[in-house]
């Protein structure tokens, strides 16, 4: 077995463990950094739209069958830019097949023809082959319009699926704000990268809200099933969540490599290779979104269940519990009266002497019990025979007689 092997089954059978819940102020920081971060991002940069919401002009420059190569592209893109237009000195350049897409601002009919003719320098194209489109801001406002109701839309049938499943509201709160951090880290690396949103992002941004989520379903499943008997297991709640978490940590990683690898190739190979910006603009919000959902579902959603948790009567029970049993195992002995040489004793006899604090109630003092009650409050029945003192058990005991000798006064 490989150590990545041994560590994973060493987690999750509890005999090395990760703390993940307890550390609440380091996670939260981390936390807060990132999304302020990420608004910081937006609110100094901003996004960069493309024409699909801002609007603007779309030129189709037909190219022969396997020729629309990333060189061409990026000949046409100096040639746009350098055309001398306002307009178009920052062109969106991509390939589509057998043709080459480029899109600038809205454009005046003058403007248009100088831009058509610096494309016409480049790739041998007639007129009527060059097709030109205005695409306007409105129907872009539609899409953004339509994904804000479809996200709005998941959400609620997101947080009412895991309330039902889980019978648990707080996990329904705890797995939306994993959620909400994940979506705004996501907007706010676009912000960074200067990537344009596209409706091909928004799609990428739906799309990691369902692997966000389901990592942390995951993970509350893990946490449902080790906190259903705590008594009986004498755990508190928030070692069964941490220990649900590091039991599916494996699962985890595993699960997010998998996914981030091809989507990283892709990336890669659509802004470096092939300069198609919207197989760029959706391979960049799932990448990210997926990275931040593993990062989310393993440090942010459990430690926000406990947070949520922690006010219940039942998980301050088990604490107080667990506080108890530290105490208990930390010095066994915490309980037993300290005895010193100057002890004070009574004055009665040996016999059946019971530990008794004094009148001042600070120093234990030996007195003699009661003789008429031994056990949990029972009289002493009369002897019907001689009673003698017995060495063994160290009180007085009736003796044995023989059977002839019985009842003979």
């Amino acid at each position: 077995m490989g150590k990545f092997s041994r560590l994973g089954n060493e987690l999750y059978n509890g005999r090395r463990s990760v703390d993940f819940v307890h550390r609440r102020g380091t996670w939260y920081a981390i936390t807060a950094v990132l999304v302020l971060a990420a608004f910081a991002a937006i609110t100094l940069r901003g996004l960069n739209f493309g024409i699909e919401f801002t609007g603007g002009t779309e030129y189709r420059v037909p190219i022969a069958s396997g020729q629309a190569s990333q060189e061409q592209a990026d000949a046409l893109r100096e040639a746009v830019a350098g055309s001398g237009v306002n307009g178009a000195d920052a062109p969106i350049v991509t390939t589509a097949g057998n043709a080459i897409l480029i899109q600038v601002e809205e454009l005046s009919q003058e403007e248009s023809d100088t831009v058509a003719t610096a494309i016409r320098t480049v790739v041998d194209v007639s007129l009527e082959d060059l097709s030109q489109d205005e695409i306007g801001a409105s129907w872009g406002q539609e899409v953004a319009k339509r994904a804000a109701l479809g996200v709005g839309v998941f959400l609620v049938l997101v947080l009412l699926f895991i309330g039902t499943y889980f019978r648990e509201w707080k996990m329904s709160v705890a797995a939306f704000v994993a959620l909400v951090h994940d979506v705004l880290i996501t907007i706010g690396v676009y912000a960074l990268s200067g990537f344009q949103v596209t409706p091909s992002a928004v799609t990428g941004l739906l799309a990691i809200l369902g692997f966000s989520l389901y990592d942390t379903v995951v993970v509350f499943d893990k946490v449902k099933e080790n906190t259903h008997q705590m008594r009986e297991k004498r755990q508190t709640y928030a070692e069964a969540a941490n220990l649900a978490v590091n039991q599916t940590l494996v699962r985890s990683v595993n699960t997010g490599i998998v996914a981030l690898i091809p989507i990283g190739a892709i990336l890669w190979v659509s802004a470096s290779q092939l300069g198609a910006s919207s197989l760029q603009d959706l391979a960049l919000a799932q990448f990210v979104g997926m990275a931040v959902g593993v990062y989310s579902s393993i440090f942010l959603a459990p430690r926000v269940l406990v947070h949520l948790k922690s006010s219940e009567n039942e998980v301050k029970l088990a604490e107080r519990r667990a506080k108890a049993r530290a105490r208990a195992q930390a010095d066994r002995y915490a309980s037993v009266p300290a005895f010193v040489d100057d002890l004070p004793l009574s004055d009665d006899d040996d016999e059946g002497d019971d530990l008794e604090d004094d009148d001042a109630g600070s120093v234990p003092t030996l007195t003699k019990s009661r003789p008429e009650a031994t056990g949990s409050g029972r009289t002493v029945p009369p002897a019907r025979g001689p009673v003698t003192q017995s060495n063994s058990a160290g009180r007085a005991q009736p003796t044995r007689q023989s059977k002839s000798q019985r009842n003979k006064k």
